[in-house]
């Protein structure tokens, strides 16, 4: 066991780490006592078992959630720099997503038809990203695994390719981890009875040789990829990587994913419109409707020929893709009301500027600190790695994430009012953020490092 962690004393951390869990429990009575009562019914006494991975002592339990800040049931209130880890990118409940809502509720919720919405939101989503056509699902799993299939199926081929420690929901075929150049199936998954490598290719992200080396048998349908790796800490395309990625899909034919779910943060194209990809398949989800479950999938026009030559072709059945929910008056109502009054340049220039000034707080603090530590940067998105010098694979990002400190870092800092992700250290700005809550949160950060000197000293 090591003494110290990403430069500071282990002893120092647990006890930081006892007082915070002890200012908790003294804060949340209610919670408590909520905790207690949903343990009979629910699954970690939570509705979805994600929700208990917060690390505090009991479940906390909210009760309402508005622009950038909530408010659990003891009356506490908090800046919110999780934003409901992406879904509430642009601010809770948006006021023309939630007004859109309410009119479409009276008219009908779902119907299995389309409205006068979804002609509108699909020119704005041809406008936003740049791919002519689109189809809607109601989550970015769903909408990865219709990406999948469309792209198997038009191919011809069954192999996918993914980046090792990627995320790309509850996809089934990107649950796996590369071992000693074998793809396997990611340790902790549960109830999977097929063996995932024998249809998922699974290469290191910055790895040129190796995604080449994939490519080549041609046997690859599809790869599925964000931009940023975003869920095993944040990891950064190497210059040129991307654009390598795009010519090794070309050269090889095979279909190139691009999931922007979470790097919707970049810009108001996503990353791809930063970057200019030009992707085949584009997928967003999470925030793209306002935080109404609702995710986007779009495509180009020679996909959309081929895709209907492949449908007339096949026999009448059943396809395996779509949901009866998906497209429903109300995801499509939020969905444009999203596009065309909330995610406006206006709202991203904000963001970005409010993501700048929290960099710059930080930086300052591991510079004046001489902390071990960096920060990296996606548009409104950023993460403090504990490490001198970024991570540029998924395996390193992963394998550098310490013990014990991120833990005490979040829970020092949501007994102060300020709500980061409870994986890594995620920090989102959305369009309601007001430059004082990111002042707060960067002395927060400075605060709890100060608060550790003093432990390692007493």
């Amino acid at each position: 066991m090591t003494d110290r962690i990403a430069g500071i004393p282990r002893t120092a951390l647990e006890r930081l780490l006892a007082d915070e869990r002890a200012r908790f429990d003294a804060a949340h009575p209610r919670s408590r006592a909520l905790a207690a009562r949903t343990a009979a019914h629910w699954l970690h006494g939570v509705p979805m078992h994600w929700m208990g991975d917060w690390g505090t002592p009991v479940t906390l339990f909210l009760q309402a959630a508005r622009g950038a800040e909530l408010a659990d049931v003891d009356g506490n209130t908090y800046a919110d720099f999780c934003l409901g880890d992406t879904g509430a990118m642009f601010g809770h409940s948006p006021e023309p997503v939630a007004r859109a809502l309410e009119a479409q509720g009276r008219r009908g919720f779902t119907a299995m038809l389309p409205t006068e919405d979804a002609a509108v939101a699909g020119e704005l989503l041809a406008a936003r990203f740049g791919l002519p056509f689109w189809q809607m699902a109601q989550t970015a799993s769903d909408a990865n695994r219709a990406v999948l299939r469309w792209a198997r199926a038009i191919t011809g081929r069954k192999s996918l390719l993914v980046f090792e420690h990627c995320y790309h929901g509850a996809v089934d075929d990107a649950f796996v981890r590369l071992e000693e150049g074998r793809t396997v199936n990611r340790p902790g998954l549960v109830g999977q009875a097929a063996d995932l490598g024998l249809h998922t290719r699974c290469v290191e992200f910055n790895d040129l040789a190796a995604l080449e080396a994939a490519l080549r048998t041609r046997e690859v349908a599809c790869v599925l990829a964000e931009p940023v790796m975003t869920n095993a800490g944040m990891v950064l395309p190497e210059p040129g990587f991307l654009e390598a990625l795009r010519e090794l899909t070309r050269r090889h034919r095979t279909l190139l994913a691009i999931d922007e779910t979470h790097t919707l943060s970049t810009g108001p194209g996503g990353y791809t419109g930063v970057a200019r990809l030009e992707p085949d398949f584009f997928v967003a989800g999470k925030a793209i409707a306002g935080g109404f479950p609702c995710a986007v999938y779009g495509f180009t026009a020679e996909l959309e020929e081929r895709i209907r030559g492949m449908l007339a072709a096949k026999p009448a059945g059943h396809s395996g893709i779509g949901t009866t929910l998906a497209g429903n008056a109300l995801a499509v109502a939020a969905l444009r009301a999203c596009l065309e009054q909330v995610m406006t340049p206006r709202a991203y220039e904000h963001m970005l500027a409010m993501a700048e000034r929290l960099e710059d707080g930080l930086e300052r603090l591991i510079e004046q600190e001489s902390l071990p530590w960096h920060v990296q940067r996606v548009g409104a998105r950023l993460e403090v790695g504990f490490t001198r010098t970024p991570p540029r694979t998924g395996r390193q990002s992963v394998g550098a994430l310490p013990p014990l400190l991120p833990d005490v870092i979040r829970l020092y800092l949501l007994n102060r009012g300020l709500v980061i992700t409870p994986f890594h250290n995620m920090m989102l700005l959305s369009p309601a953020t007001p430059a004082a809550a990111v002042d707060r949160l960067a002395v927060g950060w400075s605060q709890c490092v100060a608060d550790l000197t003093i432990a390692a000293r007493s």
